[in-house]
C-alpha cells in the first residue's frame, strides 16, 4: 500500500495559496479536510476548522467531544480543541490574526483567507463579523486543481472501487438481479447490497430508470415495476476506503449500464450503437494537454452526426475522487488542459422523452503516458434479457 501522502499535499496546497494570493486557507465540512489531513469532520453544528497559514503551523480545531476521532498526525498539524461554553469562532479568528499579513496601508491590501466551499454559513458570517478587513475566497480556488491531479495511492483507492462496482455490474449483467415484475426501488436495493458486499462502506446511489423513467438522468427509482421489453438505465456507485493509505477516507466508484428486458428491436440497437460509438470517442479523445471541453465535443459529435442531438443535454463528464462530483468537468466551456493524473467520468446518453433512454458510463484516469485508462471493465454491450 502506499502511505497517505498528506505532507506533500500540504505542499502543493502552499504551493498554489502562493499563486493565488491566499494568505491561510480555513478548511472545515467537505471534502477537502479529509482529502488533506484524513479526518472527516462530522456535519454537526459545531466549529471544526484546520486553520492552514501559508508559513507557519497548522491547527486543527475541534470539539473536544470529537477529539479522540481524530488520528494524531503531528507531521500535520497539531489538534485544539474546545469544550462546549467555548466560543470557537473566537479561537479561528484569534488564529488567523496571527497568520495573516497586516493590511498594506498604501495599497489598501486586505488579508485573504480561502474557507471551504461547503462550510456552515453561520460559521462563515460569524467570522466575517469579527475580521471585517478580511477579504474571502472558496477554498476550490486553491484545493480543486490540486486535488484533481491524483497521487498514486488515490488512483489504487479509485481503481479499487471501480473494480468493486464491475463485479456488481458483472451479476447485473449475468441476469442474477430479478428486473422484470420488480419495482425499481427493489432493484436500487440489491444493487445498493450488492456494493456494501463488494467492499464498499458506503452507497451514494442506485439509479434504476426502466421504460420511460430511463429518459430521467437522475431518476429517483420508485414504485413503477420493470416490464419486458424496455431499457432499464443503472447507474450505481459509493464510497470505498482501503486502511492505511489514500483511500483510508474513501474514495468513490461511479458506473452505469443499461439492459433491455427482451429483444431490442432494430432502432434500440441501433440508438446504443450510436451510443456506444460516442463513449469510446470520449474515451480515445481524454489525453494529457486536450482541452476538458474537447472530450465533451468527440461524444456529442458522434451523437449528433447520428441524429440524436437534441437527446444528449448534459455534459459528457465529471472528476471523481474523495467525492463522486469534482474537478475537472468535461463541459463545453471548461478549456482546462487535462492532466495526468486526472480521473473523471465519461457518460454520454440518449434520452427520448417518453419512450427509453440509455446511458454508458465508465471511470477514466489519464495515465503517466497520458493516454487514457478505463477503470471499468465491465461489459460495454447492452445486454438484452431474451426470451
Amino acid at each position: 500500500m502506499v502511505p497517505f501522502a498528506g505532507a506533500d499535499r500540504v505542499g502543493r496546497v502552499r504551493e498554489r495559496m502562493a499563486v493565488e494570493g491566499v494568505d491561510v486557507l480555513c478548511l472545515s465540512h467537505g471534502a477537502d479536510l479529509p482529502w488533506l489531513t484524513g479526518y472527516r469532520a462530522m456535519p454537526l453544528e459545531r466549529l471544526t476548522m484546520l486553520v492552514l497559514p501559508a508559513a507557519g503551523e497548522p491547527v486543527l480545531v475541534v470539539p473536544r467531544l470529537e477529539a479522540p476521532r481524530v488520528s494524531p498526525r503531528a507531521d500535520l498539524f497539531t489538534v485544539l480543541a474546545w469544550e462546549d461554553g467555548d466560543d470557537p469562532v473566537d479561537l479561528v479568528a484569534s488564529l488567523l490574526r496571527r497568520s495573516v499579513r497586516s493590511p498594506d496601508a498604501d495599497a489598501g491590501a486586505a488579508p485573504v483567507v480561502a474557507v471551504s466551499d461547503r462550510a456552515w454559513a453561520t460559521s462563515l458570517l460569524a467570522l466575517q463579523s469579527v475580521l471585517p478587513g478580511v477579504t474571502w475566497r472558496p477554498s476550490s480556488s486553491v484545493t480543486a486543481p490540486v486535488r484533481a491531479v491524483k497521487d498514486v495511492g488515490e488512483i489504487a483507492a479509485l481503481r479499487a472501487a471501480a473494480a468493486a462496482a464491475d463485479r456488481v455490474a458483472a451479476v447485473l449483467q449475468a441476469g442474477e438481479v430479478p428486473l422484470v415484475g420488480r419495482r425499481e426501488s427493489d432493484v436500487s436495493g440489491d444493487l445498493g447490497d450488492l456494493l456494501l458486499a463488494e467492499g464498499h462502506q458506503q452507497v451514494n446511489f442506485a439509479i434504476v430508470g426502466s421504460g420511460p423513467n430511463a429518459a430521467s438522468p437522475h431518476h429517483e427509482p420508485g414504485a413503477r415495476v420493470v416490464g419486458p421489453d424496455e431499457t432499464v438505465v443503472c447507474d450505481f456507485g459509493g464510497v470505498l476506503a482501503l486502511s492505511g493509505d489514500a483511500g483510508a477516507v474513501g474514495y468513490c466508484s461511479d458506473i452505469t449500464r443499461t439492459v433491455y428486458t427482451g429483444t431490442p428491436p432494430a432502432e434500440i440497437a441501433e440508438c446504443y450503437e450510436v451510443l456506444r460509438a460516442a463513449q469510446q470517442a470520449g474515451v480515445v479523445a481524454a489525453r494529457a494537454g486536450v482541452a476538458a471541453e474537447a472530450v465533451d465535443r468527440a461524444t456529442r459529435t458522434v451523437i449528433d452526426e447520428a441524429g440524436y442531438g437534441e437527446h444528449f443535454w448534459h455534459r459528457t463528464g465529471h472528476g471523481i475522487g474523495i467525492e463522486e462530483h469534482e474537478d475537472p468537468y468535461l463541459v463545453e466551456g471548461n478549456g482546462v488542459l487535462l492532466e495526468v493524473g486526472n480521473a473523471f467520468s465519461v457518460e454520454p446518453g440518449i434520452y427520448v422523452t417518453g419512450r427509453f433512454g440509455m446511458r454508458l458510463e465508465d471511470i477514466v484516469v489519464i495515465g503517466e503516458d497520458g493516454e487514457p485508462e478505463r477503470l471499468n471493465r465491465a461489459d460495454h454491450a447492452m445486454v438484452a434479457f431474451g426470451p
